[in-house]
């Protein structure tokens, strides 16, 4: 599975510039590629970023977490998301899953990764408690 360039490009912006809050990706079955679907802006929330995973296709995403440690420390971390909800086709599922750590891999910087198959298992709760 081949990577488009956006999606590097896009996620060095995300991590050195924070020009964005998240960043939707999708693979594209007929150009065999993953490509970027959707940019989250830097005043977007997570529930942005959850209502942007349709309920029943699967999707890579990555968030730039902003929360303050116990010691009142300002932190951020960027979690990696695979979303592959129960409805989405057995053939999505089985290319998101393979294509995986190749596409992870090509994001210098990911620190947190979340596998979500509903979006109970990747509510802000939980993203928390990863990330301190």
């Amino acid at each position: 599975m081949a990577v488009n360039d956006e999606c590097k490009l896009k996620f060095l912006e995300l991590k050195a510039k924070r020009n964005f809050r998240f960043i939707v990706f999708k693979i594209d079955e007929k150009l065999q590629q993953v490509t970027v679907e959707k940019l989250g802006q830097p005043e977007q929330s997570y529930d942005d970023l959850a209502s942007s995973l349709p309920p029943n296709e699967c999707r890579y995403a990555v968030y730039d977490f902003d929360f303050v440690t116990d010691e009142n420390c300002q932190r951020s971390k960027i979690f990696f998301i695979a979303w592959s909800p129960d409805a989405s086709r057995v053939r999505s599922k089985m290319l998101y899953a393979s294509s995986k750590d190749r596409f992870k891999r090509e994001l210098d910087g990911i620190q947190v990764e979340l596998q979500a198959t509903d979006p109970s298992e990747m509510s802000i709760d939980i993203v928390k408690g990863r990330a301190i």
